[in-house]
């Protein structure tokens, strides 16, 4: 089983990983046009509008597909796939319920809304993108049930179906739209949202019906008895509400930040477009662009959770302790190269996407704010990974309380900082930085205390950062004495990639258990 479940992790890790950095990127190419439709005052309004979204979305459905995934991957782990499709079933009842409630809170709350995030335009906006709510919730258990199977294309290929749909449907609306006005543009924008949506839980629906007959010819060879409705749904809220409150502490920072920046950044002494303008510059464009390589992070620990369930569930220590270990170390072996290699090359590659939609006041912000933000990455990457593992065994509360600890440090930093004249929004990476900080050392405590394995310094952590370090000296040097344009951007980004794996795998940060099962992988592949 070790060998199977380190192979599924990878092979997960990999569906994911491909599937969430196309998404994200092509997101990301998504907001080169759109800023241009819309200009940065219109991207301000459009992300007034996600937070509140994003808290709406997170507190209906964040908790519950992890919970089935767990619950999924238990029972099969058990030979019980009758209780693990039961589980599903309840669930997606369940989160459709909310989800519906969700949409019709914001529907008719959108005034309300408006007037807390102080920006009155984006009224109609919170309509236009509320039907997310209910389609993502139902989306998110099929997704949930997938993943418990430990079976990632499903999620790989409604993402892109969804990121591809945003790019048809967002950007003609936004333009037709901001025929009308800004305020418009960003709602049409928000639509297209909604309809990507639509079109994912169609495409997630065919999925699922065409690997039905496979689910269902897994044999019972358990003897446990058919869990009640009442049973499965204790046990969902019992597992979800710890999660959900995890999940809802991140958005719930950046619903306060949409709330309190403009504001404190207008008490330092700017206007209110430049204010706006500035955090539209930071939230809509810099942040977006930390959310690529986050991507990886959501593969990992979206692969993890049921691998470490499923080991638990049988009391294979050995398994839970590789499975543990791999999770650990490749959060690492992923952010540390992200993190350094954004923040050396932030001019370049904020240039490359926005240098021609952007004033030049606006462009250097944005690229010194990235340079600081990328620091965030490894962070973030690894609170996901230790998040995942203690939420796999059972101990979904921990993360909760470091996130509450981390996010109450952001907000109270970000206050303080930003409310500085000299400083103002260049305040919000750093307070992003002690957040993560705060969160990360007590995950990787309990980690170590509830998997009985030993903090591994050296392989977690000291390899991959000298690899990165390494990369990242490289690739600074080599572009002082490259022009810059938008193909040395390229050249450099790949130069990094390759000098990096070359020195991860020469000082050992990627081991032979990694190599061995991304062969297992491509074999898998051919095979299929």
């Amino acid at each position: 089983m070790t060998q199977k479940t380190n192979g599924s992790i990878v092979k997960g890790v990999s569906v994911l990983s491909i599937a969430g950095l196309f998404c994200k990127i092509l997101g990301l190419l998504i907001t080169v046009p759109l800023t241009k439709i819309i200009g940065a005052e219109g991207l301000g309004i459009f992300q007034s509008v996600f937070p509140t979204y994003n808290l709406l979305l997170t507190l209906s459905s964040a908790g519950l597909p992890v919970a089935i995934s767990r619950m999924v991957s238990h029972f099969l782990a058990k030979d019980d796939p009758k209780n693990a499709k039961h589980t599903f079933k309840t669930a997606l009842y369940l989160l459709t319920i909310l989800g519906c409630c969700g949409t019709i809170l914001m529907i008719v709350g959108k005034d309300s809304l408006a007037a807390w995030v102080k920006e009155p335009r984006s009224s109609s906006g919170f309509v236009a993108i509320a039907p997310c709510l209910m389609l993502v919730c139902a989306l998110s258990a099929l997704r949930g049930f997938m993943q418990g199977q430990q079976n990632m294309k499903p999620t790989a290929i409604s993402q892109i179906v969804e990121q591809v749909a945003k790019l048809i449907f967002a950007l003609p609306l936004a333009y037709f739209g901001s025929k009308i006005d800004i305020a418009m543009g960003a709602t049409g924008a928000l639509l297209g949202i909604t309809i990507s949506e639509v079109c994912a839980i169609i495409v997630m629906s065919i999925l699922y019906f065409r690997k039905k007959k496979t689910f269902s010819a897994i044999p019972q060879l358990s003897d446990e008895y058919e869990l009640s409705n009442k049973s499965i749904i204790r046990k969902l809220i019992l597992i979800s509400i710890p999660i959900t409150i995890s999940a809802c502490i991140v958005p719930l920072a950046q619903f306060v930040d949409s709330v309190m920046m403009v504001p404190r950044m207008m008490n330092a002494g700017l206007t209110n477009e430049l204010a706006r303008s500035l955090y539209g510059v930071f939230s809509g464009l810099v942040i977006r662009l930390i959310n690529v390589p986050t991507a990886l992070a959501l593969a990992v620990s979206m692969s993890i959770v049921p691998a470490v369930s499923a080991a638990k569930a049988v009391n294979n220590e050995n398994s839970l302790h590789k499975t543990c270990d791999q999770g650990i170390r490749l959060a690492f072996i992923i952010g540390f190269p992200c993190s350094i290699g954004m923040s050396v090359l932030a001019k370049e590659v904020f240039g490359f996407l926005y240098y021609e939609s952007l004033a030049e006041e606006m462009f250097q912000v944005g690229w010194e704010l990235l340079t600081v933000s990328s620091l965030t990455i490894v962070l973030f990457t690894a609170v996901q990974a230790t998040s995942a593992i203690l939420q796999g065994l059972g101990k979904q509360k921990i993360p909760m309380y470091t996130l509450i600890a981390g996010v109450s440090c952001k907000i109270i930093m970000n206050y303080i900082l930003i409310g500085i004249p000299n400083i103002n929004i260049h305040g919000g990476p750093y307070a992003s930085i002690i957040c993560y900080t705060v969160s990360l050392i007590p995950n990787l405590y309990y980690v170590c205390k509830y998997a009985n394995i030993s903090f591994d310094f050296k392989d977690w952590i000291l390899k991959p950062a000298v690899s990165a370090a390494i990369m990242g000296l490289t690739v600074y040097l080599f572009k002082k004495i490259v022009p810059y344009n938008r193909i040395t951007t390229i050249i450099l980004i790949l130069t990094g990639v390759l000098v990096y794996f070359f020195c991860a795998w020469k000082i050992g940060a990627i081991q032979d258990s990694d190599i061995a099962a991304f062969k297992r992988l491509g074999k898998s592949r051919r095979s299929s």
